[in-house]
Formats: structure tokens, C-alpha cells, sequence
């Protein structure tokens, strides 16, 4: 099977995987090795602002939708708090962890990963000023994507303004699409 180059592609492909596509294929993959995700970058989130994410994708489009693997970065060296500040603000979790399970055991459904939404707050806790910047992260369940090594990562979905790049919408000091 040939690979063709995005630019090659019909009008109207996107890339759109499924919260279970992601976990059981793409991270797990990542975890296993990393081969067969050459479409997701890796990622520090913790030293890139958000409007500057849309610039490391691979996949350039004008959909305002983002995929990255994140190593994960502690807050202190023997916590299990992840560290989610930048130089400008820091991610804030926002309601409760997702499930997601796999359907792909016909009737049966097995727990395969949790899915975290966090926003991008400018400023410093408890007084950073909400922006538009939005993050679904993805994480394995338990041990079962674990590599050999002990390496951990999670899958970062970053969404950005959610006009669909209409419009430039102001985020502190910085337009973004």
C-alpha cells in the first residue's frame, strides 16, 4: 500500500480518529515503541505556550483541532502530580475523567483509558484569566500499555478556539485562529 503525502489528498480528508482509535492504536503504539505514529509529533506542553502548538503539528490543515504525545513531567520528583505550568500560565483540569472503553470485544466493553479535559489559563494560580485554549488528554488504564522501561505518555488533543478558523479570536495578547 503507497503512503500519500497530505497535500495529495482528497478534498474533505481529515484526520479524525475516535477516543478509543487513539488510546488502544496511537498510544499504545507510542508506549510499545513508537512505530506507526509518525502523524502525532512528541510534545513538551509544559514549554509551549498554546498558540504556539499549532505550528509543531505535522498534520497542517485549518481544522483547529491538534494531536500530540506529551511526555509526562512531574511537579516534584517523587509525587504522582503531573506539572501542566508554561512560562504564561498553566492547564487547568475541568470536570471529571472520562471513561473509554473498547467495543471492539462485541457486547463486552473493557475499560482501556481515561480522557481529561484541561483549559489554558493565563497568569499564575488562583488568579490566571480563563482563555479558549482547551486540551483533551488521554492516558492508558493501569499497566496495560506500560513499555519495559516504566516510560509513561499521554496523548495531548489540543483544540483551539472553536470557531473552526473563521475568525481570529483574541487570547491575552495573542490572535489566534
Amino acid at each position: 500500500m503507497a503512503v500519500m503525502s497530505l497535500e495529495s489528498l482528497p478534498p474533505g480528508f481529515r484526520f479524525g480518529p475516535t477516543d478509543e482509535e487513539l488510546v488502544s492504536y496511537y498510544l499504545r503504539r507510542k508506549i510499545n515503541g513508537g512505530r506507526g505514529v509518525q502523524v502525532i509529533p512528541e510534545v513538551d506542553m509544559c514549554k509551549c505556550e498554546p498558540w504556539d502548538l499549532p505550528g509543531k503539528s505535522i498534520i497542517k490543515n485549518q481544522d483547529p483541532e491538534w494531536f500530540f504525545f506529551c511526555p509526562r513531567d512531574r511537579k516534584y520528583p517523587n509525587g504522582r502530580r503531573s506539572n501542566r505550568a508554561t512560562k504564561a500560565g498553566y492547564w487547568k483540569a475541568t470536570g471529571n475523567d472520562r471513561p473509554i472503553k473498547s467495543k471492539s470485544h462485541g457486547s463486552r466493553s473493557d475499560l482501556i483509558g481515561t480522557k481529561k479535559t484541561l483549559v489554558f489559563h493565563e497568569g499564575r494560580a488562583p488568579h490566571g484569566k480563563k482563555t479558549h485554549w482547551i486540551v483533551h488528554e488521554y492516558r492508558a488504564n493501569g499497566n496495560a500499555f506500560q513499555d519495559l522501561n516504566g516510560s509513561q505518555f499521554f496523548l495531548t488533543v489540543e483544540v483551539g478556539v472553536v470557531n473552526f478558523g473563521m475568525l481570529p479570536v483574541e487570547i491575552g495578547n495573542h490572535a489566534s485562529r
